[in-house]
């Protein structure tokens, strides 16, 4: 049954909950596209939102790709950025500070070439101080001792990187790859490793040539594919986990730029959503969006957004 309009409805609460962390409202900023969170605190109020996902860090400062490293695509954009950063020490000391002076609620975001070097940056999490809240764990990663492969494409070495992450000492979130036909299974592995949710999901791999010179245009070759085209994929991805691990937190994330889209991934059967690429377009998104899942709740009479997780489930799966 549809929900029905009640114009009497009083504020409907956003309050949200990833598995132990509690949010106030399912709106979060997407790791790799607000920087390390500071920049956008001349466009909204950081305290505002469920969450600040920084850009992933490693252990080590890391220069990233050469350029060219972003290019505009007629549904989105895809970069090879490369995971550049100062570090985990660098960042803590400089940036971590300016976040909770402004109230930020934090997400860290780690990477590692290694299963060592993912032990190594889980150590560091262990002593940072509460306004992070939990730490994502980037398996979208090539691994340097096995030819390169990214670990989010295998469900062994992806438990193996969520074992390694055990000493962070507060709530883990494994980010995942859509670049797979096992993802159901590569969730599973990600919960038996010590996840205690998923984000869903990462960027598709994709590729654009300059025609002039037959060269690629990104200064890597490839690169991740993100914004409104990935979306479908996003949600089918959300739905298909939601299914399988139907008791597992699930942050929803690709091509979110409304509360429409929001919605879908929630009801698709994710408690929270990133915004990504669209910050790019509008940094004043976020709020726009939380807004208007409000005035969604009010209008529905839905008091708790919580209820709205996996409304797609009572449905028939898709073929």
């Amino acid at each position: 049954m549809p929900f029905s309009e009640n114009k009497n409805q009083p504020e409907s609460t956003l309050k949200t909950s990833v598995g132990h962390v509690k949010l106030k409202n399912p709106v979060m900023l997407a790791s790799g596209t607000a920087g390390h969170g500071i920049e956008f605190s001349s466009f909204v109020d950081l305290s505002e939102l469920g969450a600040i996902v920084v850009k992933s860090l490693s252990v080590y400062p890391w220069e990233g790709n050469p350029a060219p490293r972003v290019h505009e695509t007629p549904a989105g954009m895809i970069n090879s950025v490369g995971l550049q950063g100062p570090g985990l020490s660098e960042w803590a000391e400089t940036e971590m500070p300016n976040l909770i002076d402004l109230g930020a609620t934090i997400v860290l975001s780690i990477w590692g070439r290694s299963i060592e070097e993912y032990q190594e940056a889980a150590k560091f999490c262990r002593d940072l101080p509460r306004e992070v809240v939990a730490v994502e764990v980037n398996v979208s990663c090539p691994n340097v001792e096995d030819r390169g492969r990214i670990f989010a494409h295998s469900a062994t070495m992806t438990r193996s990187v969520l074992a390694a992450t055990e000493s962070v000492n507060r709530p883990r979130w494994a980010k995942l790859s859509p670049n797979t036909t096992d993802l159901v299974e590569i969730a599973h592995a990600a919960i038996e490793g010590g996840a205690d949710a998923l984000t869903l999901v990462n960027t598709l791999l994709g590729m654009v040539i300059d025609i002039e010179t037959g060269r690629p245009l990104l200064g890597a070759g490839g690169g991740g594919l993100s914004g409104p085209a990935i979306r479908p994929v996003a949600v089918r991805s959300v739905f298909d986990v939601r299914k399988a691990l139907p008791d597992i937190p699930i942050i929803g994330v690709g091509g979110i730029a409304s509360s429409v889209h929001a919605l879908e991934f929630m009801m698709a059967g994710a408690n929270a959503i990133q915004i990504g690429t669209a910050n790019f377009a509008d940094p004043r998104i976020s709020k726009k969006v939380i807004k208007g899942l409000s005035r969604w709740c009010r209008k529905n009479s839905v008091s708790q957004l919580a209820a709205i997780v996996g409304k797609s489930q009572t449905s028939l799966a898709p073929e």
